[in-house]
């Protein structure tokens, strides 16, 4: 018993002997001139959060702000021993409003200040050739059967029957995005299993290209059904193209990361 008390003595003595010494090392670091001047100029670099907008059960994606890490970014400029701005180091700052803490809510369109869209496919044909030979990143609803490890598109969990197999699945191959295209099947499972619930902002079928082209615009996240024809899509790209608009995948649409 003596010995237990010992080494616990030993312990508590080694934790506030780590504790003091990381205070004295600090106060010493925030005498430098390098870090006096990184903690004057920080507040000119932050940039604040943007709150994520809820509009009764559906929601915009937000932005995270950026706050200087001043000790990171001191000894990035340590070896020049002066301030520079480009050397400057930053932590991303969630919004109080944000996807994360509204899980319930359903996503219709991506951040608009971000010159992105999204292309969702029904399934793998003509057109999801088309896309990857011309390097277009989508996205792709996928079961338990068409499934495919490593597929050129991030893969959609899409299977009613056997969506926990599915997603364990995604999960083992660390290609699960936790993102769920809604239907009023798989709403109450997505909502099970805290997935992001999106909801296409446009759904081009066979016959409604002139519509969808129109309607385009900044975040946008476009469903391309199984009966779309492949001459509409190669349409459908020029017009992006010339909205100068980005085709990112869906997580990165939805991403409320600040962009590097």
């Amino acid at each position: 018993m003596k010995k237990y008390y010992q080494y616990l003595g030993l312990a508590i003595i080694m934790v506030f002997s780590f504790y003091y010494t990381e205070e004295i090392a600090t106060i010493v670091l925030n005498k430098n001139p390098l870090m006096i001047k990184i903690n004057a100029e920080k507040d000119n670099y932050n940039i604040k959060s943007v709150n994520a907008i809820i509009e009764g059960d559906y929601i915009i994606p937000g932005l995270n702000g950026l706050e200087v890490n001043t000790r990171e970014s001191f000894y990035k400029m340590h070896n020049i021993d002066t301030f520079n701005e480009y050397f400057l180091v930053y932590d991303q700052i969630e919004p109080k409003i944000s996807l994360n803490n509204n899980k319930d809510k359903i996503i219709k369109e991506g951040n608009k200040t971000q010159k992105r869209i999204s292309l969702i496919l029904e399934e793998n044909n003509d057109v999801a050739n088309y896309l990857k030979n011309n390097n277009i990143k989508a996205n792709i609803l996928v079961t338990l059967e068409t499934y495919q490890k490593d597929n050129y598109f991030e893969s959609i969990n899409n299977d009613i029957s056997h969506f926990k197999s599915l997603e364990n699945n995604l999960n083992l191959n660390k290609e699960n995005k936790n993102i769920c295209v809604l239907n009023m099947e798989l709403k109450k499972i997505c909502q099970k299993y805290r997935n992001y619930l999106v909801e296409p902002t446009l759904k081009l079928t066979n016959n409604n290209l002139i519509e969808v082209k129109k309607n385009i615009q900044n975040g946008s996240i476009i469903l391309i059904t199984k009966n779309a024809q492949l001459t509409d899509i190669k349409i459908l790209i020029k017009e992006i193209n010339f909205k100068n608009l980005s085709i990112v995948p869906l997580s990165k649409l939805i991403s409320e990361e600040y962009p590097k």
